[in-house]
């Protein structure tokens, strides 16, 4: 029908369908969005095609939207699960390099298909480029292009159903996770004392060091029943109430210091107020809180700083974040000037500029073409994906550069990176459909089944290591997992699999090595 032949056409026919056949729940388990790469498939079989520059368009947004997403997250997760994560990666290329060693063996198939089949079983575009490189055969494209369905296939089924496999109740998990964030951050409370420690009458908050002794922030002082701001030169005198902002811990590190709790308020005189101001001045993105010296400027106190969900107890050497929402006491004369300051701007946060997009993208692409030599006559490239995804890590992680936010809301983030995926799982469909049935038939059912070992006996093995050994959650393993197998489409599987980021953050964690291990091992292999 000529009017497949349409890209743009073809392309949300698959997308509907796609989305219509993943909303279907069989006992539990869907494709969701992964659907969409099955409908392709068989577009792609009956000769509709997606062009590979929509497909590649789609990667790159979607790997530097997740780039940009996991980033802030990268380092946090490095230092506490980097050795295991990066040991279960070795663990599974290693795995797949000696699955495909001994299926040369046993099959007695050449180095050149047999590193083309280990490319495909792992999806991996750099591997093939290496693969091809040192055998400087054709026949490595044919192993590739043998192994890849299943490899796309095959990852996508395997984290779909490993949860159903091992009992994991995600929800549980996800719950889990949000405590312990909150653990990371405890919840702030306030409390009102009455000074009564002879030790602290008649001396100054500035001369107590409150904030440094307790961690707590002082909101607000009544003496002789007038409530005030306080300031670094006020006293503290006998029976003065104080209300203070804090962790549990650091409020009862100030009942010690101070004086007995007190069950009532402290209201706001009629020269103060409090209000919450939203951060989206660019250029207080990364200062500090003690730089803008609120107090000695404005007469103000921040007393709570919400960002993503989550309250922070403001300290002075807390560095500012866009977006973040500050709780801030000041007098009415001085609080507009303030969330002028601030910017307090409520569309600025949920806007997009396609500026710092673009830029990185750029950034990405050449990063991506960079030729690293390793010795002996090895070397490598970080490719396409794997230079936007590590830039898109790096900016994220850095936030700002001069006037340029390398961050995006949540909203505009998940947008396009739906957009991307869709696009890049039709283009990744429609080509591999094309080739599934003539493959098959032409080389038999063997190297088939040898692709399909190299791509599921890794992932078994990595998997029984990381639940009996390392005891690792879940939704870090199946980002593990897909990252290990350097699977985009595995990715986005997870990805609509749970609302937390911990899958992202495992595959971004690994995704680098994975890359180099690899290409090393490809090599390796061919000169066998």
């Amino acid at each position: 029908m000529d009017l497949f032949q349409n890209s743009y056409f073809s392309l949300f026919v698959i997308v509907a369908l796609g989305y219509m056949l993943g909303s279907i729940k069989i006992k539990g388990v869907s494709l969701d969005v992964s659907a969409v790469i099955f409908i392709a498939l068989l577009f792609g079989h009956f000769g509709v095609l997606i062009p590979a520059d929509i497909q590649n368009f789609g990667m790159i947004l979607f790997i530097f939207t997740i780039g940009i997403q996991a980033g802030p997250g990268f380092l946090d997760s490095f230092k506490s699960k980097g050795r295991d994560l990066a040991i279960l990666t070795v663990i599974l290329i290693l795995s797949a390099g000696l699955v495909s060693y001994g299926c040369s063996w046993l099959f007695d198939i050449d180095s050149a298909t047999v590193t083309g089949l280990l490319a495909g079983a792992l999806t991996s575009t750099p591997g093939l480029a290496a693969s091809i490189e040192a055998t400087g055969s054709s026949l490595s494209s044919i192993g590739y292009g043998i192994a890849y369905p299943f490899g796309v296939i095959g990852v996508i089924l395997f984290v779909k159903l490993l949860p159903k496999l091992m009992r994991a109740n995600i929800p549980a998990i996800e719950k889990k996770f949000e405590s312990e964030q909150v653990n990371q951050y405890p919840a702030l409370s306030t409390r009102v004392f009455r000074v009564e420690n002879v030790a602290v009458i008649d001396r100054t908050i500035g001369e107590l060091k409150i904030r440094t002794m307790t961690g707590v922030n002082v909101s607000r002082i009544m003496h002789n029943n007038i409530p005030t701001l306080p300031t670094p030169n006020t006293k503290l005198m006998d029976g003065d109430m104080i209300k203070a902002v804090g962790t549990v811990d650091s409020l009862d590190r100030v009942e010690l210091l101070i004086g007995p709790e007190v069950n009532q308020d402290l209201p706001l005189s009629d020269k103060m107020e409090i209000e919450q101001v939203l951060l989206t001045n660019t250029k207080l993105v990364n200062e500090t809180l003690g730089s803008l010296n609120l107090l000695g400027n404005y007469g103000a106190t921040a007393t709570r700083v919400r960002r993503s969900g989550i309250e922070i107890a403001p300290s002075p050497d807390l560095k500012l974040k866009f977006g973040d929402k500050l709780t801030i006491a000041a007098p009415k004369d001085g609080m507009s000037e303030i969330a002028h300051i601030f910017g307090n701007d409520d569309k600025a946060v949920s806007s997009t500029n396609f500026f710092p997009i673009a830029a990185g993208i750029v950034l990405g692409v050449l990063f991506g073409k960079i030729n690293i030599a390793l010795g002996d006559g090895l070397s490598f490239s970080p490719g396409l994906t794997g230079g936007v995804l590590l830039v898109a890590i790096i900016l994220s992680g850095i936030g700002k550069t001069g006037p340029i936010m390398w961050t995006m809301s949540g909203n505009s983030n998940t947008l396009l990176r739906q957009l991307g995926l869709i696009m890049f799982l039709a283009g990744v469909g429609t080509s591999a459909g094309q080739h599934i049935v003539a493959t098959f038939e032409q080389h038999g059912i063997t190297l088939f089944l040898v692709g399909g070992a190299i791509t599921l006996i890794p992932m078994i093995i990595a998997t029984l290591i990381a639940h009996f050994v390392f005891k690792m959650n879940i939704l870090y393993l199946l980002g593990a997992l897909t990252g290990g197998m350097t699977s985009t489409p595995g990715l986005a599987a997870c990805d609509s699999m749970t609302k937390t980021n911990m899958p992202t953050v495992a595959y971004a964690t690994v995704y680098p090595i994975a890359l180099v291990m690899l290409i090393v091992v490809i090599q390796v292999l061919a000169l066998l």
